[in-house]
């Protein structure tokens, strides 16, 4: 009895021996593989990158010294790029290399794209511009503009903070130096890009215009009676202490109610006199954008034309959000070319020059938040 259990446990023992072996010789399964996670390209970390490309080629003196010399003049003229860490342009990864930047973000891709793009000595600039201005010849009027792609990137990431998208900021001022690759004379004695910054720069700023302006001269004999007289209207009778109501301004000038109406919403802002800063990096204020400006180059002018747009839209659009007499405020005092005082208010409407004074700062904190809202 004792041998047949000796036996049995021995038996058992040979099993389990039999069994770990087996399990240690069976092929182990592979952990699942990770996919490797795609890293987010940021395209305004890529625009910064071309930006200090550009500022390290061979050609970013006469760069430098053009922008000085044609661009308007600004505390606030170079551009910037906040939480963005510029990359030693040595060290940017090589288009060729398997780690480098991908992504579908059109932006992206473009800027990519261009550093492709070899940055012509001077020589090599001069010699293919006389080619072009003597015979014409494409080839050498795409290597000339091919070789200033960067440039224009850096000219359109001045006007980035205006609001509207970089790749079509970029697309105008590359049209701009298109034209001026094809009205360039290299016998004058200019750098190119010298020439150039104008007409990269004023493609930009027409688009902006375009793409801003919300007052348009009318086509009809009525739209432009409305477009000089609404306002001298409006003004003419608060003059006089008599609400300007839709229907009154009609029967005055003499145009139907609806046509008063739809002039008046596209008028709407188009002074703005508020006396703070345009932004934090700016001294000018908003209401000195207003002042003196037909003395002003015209480069100036279009430049404040631009600011007083954007801001003219980002007001009007927390108009649903105020109060009855913070839209008193806002058009009486703030959107007025000619703001009432604090005291002419409160008396007008039965209330405190304090009381006004309290909704205007209410009023502006509004406004300020909105604009912070729209930078983020």
């Amino acid at each position: 009895m004792a041998k047949t259990k000796a036996k049995t446990s021995s038996t058992s023992k040979d099993t389990k021996k039999v069994a770990a072996a087996s399990k240690e010789a069976s092929p182990k399964k592979p952990a699942p593989k990770k996919s490797p996670t795609k890293e987010k390209v940021q395209p305004k970390k890529v625009v910064a990158e071309i930006v200090d490309e550009d500022e390290s080629s061979d050609a970013s003196m006469e760069h430098a010294e053009a922008d000085k010399a044609y661009a308007v003049p600004s505390s606030n003229d170079e551009p910037e790029f906040e939480d963005v860490e510029i990359e030693d342009a040595k060290n940017l990864p090589s288009l060729d290399s398997s780690k480098a930047l991908t992504s579908t973000d059109p932006l992206v891709m473009y800027l990519n794209e261009i550093r492709r793009y070899k940055v012509l000595t001077k020589e090599e600039e001069t010699a293919l511009a006389k080619k072009y201005f003597e015979t014409k010849d494409p080839e050498a009027a795409q290597a000339l503009v091919k070789s200033n792609l960067r440039f224009v990137v850096k000219v359109a990431a001045e006007y980035s903070k205006f609001g509207a998208k970089m790749i079509d900021l970029i697309q105008e001022g590359n049209v701009g130096l298109m034209h001026a690759v094809r009205e360039y004379n290299p016998y004058k004695g200019a750098r190119l890009i010298t020439y150039a910054v104008w007409w990269i720069k004023g493609y930009i700023q027409e688009y902006l215009m375009r793409q801003y302006s919300m007052v348009r001269i009318g086509t009809t004999q009525n739209q432009r009676k409305l477009f000089y007289q609404l306002q001298k209207e409006k003004n003419a009778l608060d003059a006089m202490g008599v609400e300007p109501t839709t229907a009154l301004i009609s029967s005055r000038l003499g145009i139907p109610e609806d046509e008063v109406r739809d002039m008046a919403m596209r008028m709407s802002g188009r002074d703005v006199s508020l006396d703070k800063p345009v932004d934090d990096d700016s001294s000018t204020s908003i209401g000195d954008l207003q002042r003196n400006v037909s003395d002003q180059p015209l480069d100036e002018q279009l430049a404040r034309e631009e600011q007083l747009e954007i801001l003219k839209q980002k007001i009007e659009a927390i108009r649903p959000e105020l109060s009855e007499r913070e839209k008193i405020i806002l058009d009486e005092r703030i959107l007025n070319d000619e703001p009432l005082t604090l005291q002419e208010i409160g008396e007008k409407h039965g209330i405190t020059r304090e009381a006004v004074r309290q909704m205007e700062a209410r009023l502006m904190k509004k406004i300020k938040s909105k604009m912070e809202e729209d930078e983020e």
